[in-house]
């Protein structure tokens, strides 16, 4: 009896690829829903949605809320410094209140330390261009800024300035106390960026 040709792919062989879903490297294991959710949380800077999280990981969102819920529930049960809520309608990781006097210690005491190159540098991109967003100065500075923004915020030298009417980012700006830290009145104050630039750079005024 002669065998059938097979009608489908070869079992044996590589799956096909999904249109519009690039491909996994092969030998890379995929992440748990609950490490992929932490990972996630540990770099937003404000709530994420349930429904957000469930389109990003490609998994249901029932199934998403509920590993939520359920290391919220573990870190409160294992005492952790820090906790998850849903807050906003959406979920992000907070210190915990009993660690506040802790938390505060470390960041007055931080501020005595020097700005890095790179917190000066995104603090200047939001000196000059406020309101801006972080994704804003992280294209200026051509690095992501999350972190040194972060640092500026802690520092009190900027802070939340509203969001973006299109894209809904939050926006920054600087404080009154970056003003005293520079010794400055008010921002007219600040000196003039065109005789830093190079001679070949265009529209100055947008810049400044």
């Amino acid at each position: 009896m002669t065998e059938a040709e097979p009608t489908g792919a070869d079992p044996a062989g590589p799956p096909s690829a999904v249109p519009g879903q690039t491909p996994r490297e092969e030998g890379v294991a995929e992440p748990s829903l609950r490490a992929a959710l932490e990972a996630i949380l540990l770099v937003v800077d404000e709530p994420v949605g349930e429904m957000t999280l469930a389109q990003v990981l490609e998994r249901p969102t029932a199934e998403v809320a509920a590993t939520l819920r359920e290391l919220a529930a573990e870190y409160t049960a294992q005492g952790r410094g820090f906790d998850l809520r849903e807050v906003a309608g959406g979920w992000r990781f907070y210190t915990r209140p009993e660690c506040a006097s802790v938390v505060e210690r470390f960041v007055r005491d931080g501020q005595q330390t020097r700005l890095t190159q790179a917190a000066l540098e995104a603090l200047s991109v939001v000196a000059y261009r406020q309101p801006v967003s972080r994704a804003r100065v992280s294209a200026i500075r051509g690095v992501n800024s999350d972190g040194v923004m972060r640092t500026l915020l802690t520092r009190g030298l900027i802070e939340e300035a509203g969001t973006d009417p299109e894209s809904q980012a939050v926006l920054y700006r600087t404080t009154s106390y970056f003003l005293e830290r520079l010794g400055l009145r008010s921002l007219d104050e600040l000196p003039d960026l065109a005789p830093f630039l190079p001679d070949d750079v265009d529209d100055i005024e947008e810049i400044k």
